[in-house]
């Protein structure tokens, strides 16, 4: 199956597109976009490993679907368009990111400029209806991400993997702790993290110390 993918994840993702359940997959996914109103647009379902590929990944950060408000989605997980107000997680994600690296929220809650130097956003669902979050879940996106997942864990070293919540700690079971760095916390939404479990957890810092100890180039968050 000849999927529109960036070639240095098409590579080795290539059995995976020939598997029965991904054929199955992109048939529901096309017939939904012919049917409903879908984010994020199709050009940018893919939009994560088109802005980073596997050389340069070093940081993946799991989210679970795409925004599912209008013109929100970019493919990235966590991110949004220019212009669009950041969702409250994002807006925690930069709060916390100002507490550990005294780095100003930025305006703009597009996070292309992170995709850019090696971060790999990846949700665990990449579609999603309007409106109906969850919507695209069960239909195989999941098992997709998996493989995604599993790819770079074993594939790659010294990778940073932040787990931000319930659903992505379990999604990264497959992870090898003993090859990358694993780090948890709670999820960045105002209904976790204003319980505890995600302010002064220090990722950022944390996967910029990582990296420079693997003589990797830091993030600039």
């Amino acid at each position: 199956m000849n999927v529109k993918i960036a070639e240095s994840w098409k590579a080795r993702l290539a059995d995976e597109f020939e598997k029965p359940y991904f054929t199955n997959l992109v048939e529901f996914v096309k017939n939904e976009y012919a049917t409903n109103t879908i984010y994020p647009p199709g050009k940018l379902i893919f939009n994560a490993f088109d802005k980073c590929s596997f050389d340069d990944t070093k940081v993946v950060i799991l989210g679970q679907d795409p925004y599912h408000g209008v013109n929100q989605a970019n493919g990235l997980s966590f991110s949004v368009n220019d212009g669009v107000t950041s969702p409250p997680s994002l807006k925690n994600i930069f709060k916390e990111i100002r507490d550990d690296l005294g780095i100003p929220v930025p305006n703009s809650g597009n996070l292309e400029r992170w995709a850019n130097q090696g971060v790999l956003l990846l949700n665990s669902t990449l579609t999603v209806r309007a409106s109906e979050a969850g919507s695209h879940q069960k239909q195989g996106w999941e098992a997709f991400t998996d493989a995604v997942i599993k790819c770079i864990s074993e594939q790659k070293q010294d990778v940073v993997f932040l787990l931000w919540g319930k659903y992505a700690q379990d999604k990264g079971a497959v992870i090898d702790g003993t090859k990358h760095l694993i780090l948890k916390a709670k999820h960045p939404s105002p209904m976790a993290a204003n319980y505890g479990g995600w302010f002064g957890t220090k990722h950022f810092s944390q996967t910029n110390d990582y990296l420079i100890n693997k003589g990797l180039k830091p993030i600039e968050w």
